[in-house]
């Protein structure tokens, strides 16, 4: 085409925004920025039945925390505004009676059930409003009749047409109900409205998902009716979540997190999200490359990149790209960002904080796993004795009751309590006991931590835990192997 590149996000106000949604979001953005064009946000609120209070508001923050930003939108503004389709009945109802007046679709002022045809071979309306005579029709207007306006589909033949991703795509018109265009309310139905819309906002690429596949021929036609060029169709693959037990089915709530506002809540960060979500059914030319910014992915995005194959969603590799994420951001935005997750903390570990943040920070593949990781630092966990024996470093109940009252009067001396003369008192300790040092480490940690595996090492634990609580725990776990 050589109009300018013009793409559009068409959501319903629904309540919250489904990683399928970002993704067609994502793709109609890149395919604009890739090629200089515009991406507009367009508001489809035709279902009054789902909408949602607030929901608008969910787009909106959705959007602009994935650094998806329209060109035009119903906040921005723009020239083929307005941009939510309740806003736009006159329009829809203009357009409608151009097709009455054509005899592309006729008035229906049958009840809006009870008319499927008796026969089983069509599971629509039975057209019976399809012949009505300008007589009957003027009859039921002057009664004021309440009435839906319909397409009038060709009942032989098929309806052929061309996506990028799918190539020749046709559907039998028998297949095709008179589908309603105007309801009796005024309102349009969707598949009326985003042709309506799209044309006259010069959409000139439609990316949306392969569940609009079917309905798309009634689109076409919609579309021959007017006279109107059609877009190019991009409809994009699934997004599906594999359950525990290996089945695979659209990606949904059964397979944990499924929208996007749920994933940050998880602790995600929306940068990561939208980078992984970007190679959820696309993948760049010529190179390996995994982590994208905003701008690399502009650059790097081309439709012929997008596969056929349904896209699975993998929590795993969401969380490596989230780590990565960690890992490469400064050290005092982590500790900012990743200190709501920490909760209610005592004053020392809250002064703390910087330093625990830099510990967690290479460990951690979201933000909330922040509670499980530094619980041992809140409270001593109940372990049983079993945990003093490691095969590998030779330890067991019985060497650590040696070991720790010689341990104790060594933390007692430690002044300052400070992460480099802990460290420095615990290998002279080491070296003192003539033993490997993880026969005297293991040993210490268990008695102070309660648990097997601490973020960092021993010095790390001890300065965190401060230097009452770590006495007050060592003392304890000697009382408890003393009772064994």
């Amino acid at each position: 085409m050589s109009n300018p590149i013009r793409t559009r996000f068409a959501p319903s106000p629904t309540g919250y925004m489904h990683i399928g949604n970002l993704r067609t979001a994502l793709y109609g953005y890149l395919f604009a920025k890739s090629q200089g064009g515009v991406f507009i946000l367009r508001i489809e609120d035709t279902d009054q039945d789902r909408f949602v209070e607030g929901a608008r508001e969910v787009i909106n923050e959705s959007l602009a925390a994935a650094h998806i930003i329209p060109d035009e939108s119903p906040e921005k503004g723009g020239a083929f505004g307005p941009y939510v389709q309740s806003e736009r009945k006159a329009i829809y109802k203009e357009y409608a009676e151009k097709l009455v007046a054509s005899g592309h679709a006729y008035r229906c002022f049958c009840e809006a059930k009870g008319h499927d045809h008796a026969d089983g071979k069509f599971g629509g309306y039975d057209r019976t409003c399809r012949e009505l005579s300008a007589e009957a029709v003027e009859k039921h207007l002057a009664a004021s009749d309440p009435y839906v306006i319909r397409q009038k589909m060709p009942l032989t033949g098929s309806t052929t047409y061309r996506d990028l991703i799918h190539g020749s795509i046709t559907i039998e018109n028998s297949e095709l109900e008179d589908q309603i265009l105007l309801k009796r309310d005024g309102m349009p139905t969707y598949n009326f409205a985003n042709v309506v819309d799209d044309h006259l906002m010069e959409i000139t690429h439609v990316i949306r998902g392969n569940e609009y596949i079917t309905s798309t021929p009634k689109h076409i036609l919609l579309y021959e009716s007017f006279g109107w060029e059609l877009p190019e169709f991009i409809h994009l693959p699934p997004v599906m979540g594999k359950a525990e037990d290996g089945t695979v089915s659209k990606l949904s709530k059964r397979h944990g997190a499924a929208s996007f506002g749920q994933l940050l809540d998880l602790g995600y960060l929306a940068e990561a999200v939208t980078n992984y979500v970007a190679l959820l059914g696309w993948s760049p030319k010529d190179t390996n490359q995994e982590i994208f910014t905003m701008e690399e992915l502009g650059r790097a995005f081309s439709l012929d990149g997008i596969s056929k194959s349904p896209a699975i969603f993998d929590y795993k590799k969401l969380d490596w790209m989230n780590g990565e994420y960690f890992k490469a951001m400064e050290p005092a935005a982590f500790a900012r960002d990743a200190r709501p997750f920490a909760g209610d903390l005592p004053e020392e570990l809250a002064g703390k904080w910087d330093y625990i943040a830099e510990i967690l920070r290479p460990r951690l593949s979201r933000y909330g796993e922040i509670p499980d990781q530094i619980r041992f630092l809140l409270e001593m966990p109940d372990y049983d004795l079993d945990c003093y024996t490691n095969k590998r470093n030779k330890t067991n109940p019985e060497k650590a009751l040696a070991l720790l009252p010689e341990a104790l009067p060594m933390l007692e001396a430690i002044e300052p309590w400070e992460p480099d003369a802990i460290n420095a008192a615990l290998d002279a300790f080491v070296e003192k006991c003539g033993e490997k040092k993880g026969a005297v480490m293991w040993p210490i940690r268990i008695a102070v931590s309660g648990q097997k595996v601490t973020p960092g090492g021993v010095t790390e634990a001890l300065f965190m835990l401060g230097k009452k609580n770590s006495l007050e725990r060592l003392k304890k776990s000697l009382a408890k192997l003393e009772n064994m």
